[in-house]
């Protein structure tokens, strides 16, 4: 089972981007961040002709958005309530397998790393915290297999940056941020994909920034993307890629797709 996470940042203005993905790519599942359109002006017929007819959407117009394409159907869809504003910033599934998916779209957080002054910060760090709670309360299924994926606007680790020490005071990196993540982490046990795989003395991104006049030669970005796996699925993991290459590609995303195979 091949899964794929992208922010996509507009999936109408991005569709034949999308589209290309899904061509070379064949995931059986894609997971999509920041949509930003009504669940009715979604491209749905452009990806069924693709072969994803079974959809999950959760839009919401100019802003946010989560999505999911499948090849099979689902057994069950689901919106959770993490996001105090109403946000469409959720989406889970239970895919045909028994595979339990939960597709988020993070506050981004705004520029100032202080909840007190940045609504938006402090909005980031609530919505992390409802996620504790969350997968904290189910613990005791944590057995069972269950992924977590999406943009999760937070770069972790030391190398998940491109310079740890200039970023400590930057949304996205900061001490608060990654210590809440962390505590997301360990709620439910979860495995990180692309770090089971390639360790943590190497510096990978998955987002670089517009504001770079040449993003590959300064090559200066965050590991905002991630895929978790729940303990009932770790001995399923298979492989992990980030698509670099799709930065480069004509009207690209800032950010690149995540895509994580299991072997179930």
């Amino acid at each position: 089972m091949k899964i794929a996470t992208w922010n996509v940042n507009s999936v109408r203005h991005r569709l034949a981007l999308v589209a290309r993905l899904l061509r070379d790519e064949q995931p059986d599942v894609l997971c999509l961040q920041e949509t930003k359109v009504h669940d009715e002006l979604f491209p749905g017929e452009a990806f069924r002709k693709l072969g994803y007819v079974h959809q999950a959407i959760h839009g919401q117009k100019a802003y946010h958005g989560v999505a999911v394409l499948a090849k099979r159907p689902f057994r069950e869809t689901a919106v959770q309530a993490f996001c105090r504003h109403g946000h469409a910033r959720h989406m889970s599934v239970i895919l045909e397998n028994g595979v339990e998916l939960h597709n988020f779209y993070v506050p981004a957080g705004g520029d100032i790393a202080d909840p007190k002054n940045n609504d938006k910060f402090a909005h980031k760090l609530h919505f992390l915290e409802e996620m504790e709670k969350f997968f904290a309360g189910r613990k005791s299924t944590k057995g069972d297999p269950v992924i977590l994926l999406g943009d999760l606007n937070v770069a972790p680790l030391e190398n998940d940056v491109w310079n740890h020490k200039q970023l400590l005071g930057i949304v996205s990196h900061t001490p608060v941020e990654t210590r809440l993540l962390g505590e997301v982490l360990a709620a439910f046990e979860w495995s990180d994909a692309t770090r089971h795989f390639i360790g943590t003395a190497q510096k990978i991104y998955s987002w670089w920034s517009y504001r770079a006049a040449d993003w590959e030669a300064s090559d200066r970005g965050r590991r905002l993307d991630h895929v978790w796996a729940s303990p009932g699925l770790k001995g399923a993991l298979k492989s992990q890629k980030i698509l670099k290459k799709m930065r480069g590609w004509q009207k690209a995303s800032d950010h690149v797709p995540v895509i994580v195979e299991f072997d179930t």
